[in-house]
């Protein structure tokens, strides 16, 4: 009886399909790519990890990025910096390791958030009792990008841009 319900050769042949249809979904690029920033800035190594969103002529600030709502600042898991040292941000003392970088994006100012879990998918499991620092910032008019991206300078100035608009802060 069990021999009738086992068909071997078709469980082999399920398998290989459900396999190579597994191959086939990795293969597939991410929408939205993994991109790495880093800098050197007075000896101390700062790096970002975020995923690069493409407009695809979509109304990104107010709509897609909601105001006023923590952004995961990027796509995919959140984003995160690494700083080999301690440093300062826009002033403010930041201990070496690994974080994940937030912002609150609003017409006026965005508020930019360092939180001590770097390992969150998103702003889903965001917890603000988990914040090490904010700080705000202001957004300013910038050349237009398809892609969201984030650049270090030299220098220790950290750039986020998309669409038309960017914000800066500095590490030191």
């Amino acid at each position: 009886m069990l021999k009738k319900l086992i068909n071997f050769p078709s469980i082999v042949a399920i398998i290989l399909l459900l396999s190579q249809t597994s191959l086939v979904a990795q293969d597939k690029p991410r929408a939205s790519p993994p991109q790495t920033t880093s800098a050197e800035v007075n000896g101390k190594t700062i790096t970002i990890n975020y995923s690069s969103p493409s407009k695809k002529d979509r109304v990104i600030w107010g709509d897609l990025v909601k105001y006023d709502k923590v952004w995961r600042t990027g796509a995919n898991e959140a984003t995160t910096i690494e700083v080999s040292e301690d440093v300062k941000i826009n002033g403010k003392a930041l201990k070496k390791g690994k974080y994940s970088l937030f912002t609150i994006p609003r017409e006026g100012k965005w508020t930019v958030i360092i939180n001590s879990n770097a390992n969150q998918w998103g702003a889903y499991s965001y917890k603000e009792g988990k914040d090490v620092l904010r700080f705000d910032v202001m957004p300013t008019s910038a050349a237009f990008s398809e892609l969201f991206t984030i650049d270090i300078s030299d220098r220790g100035v950290v750039t986020i841009a998309w669409d038309k608009l960017k914000v800066e802060f500095t590490v030191e």
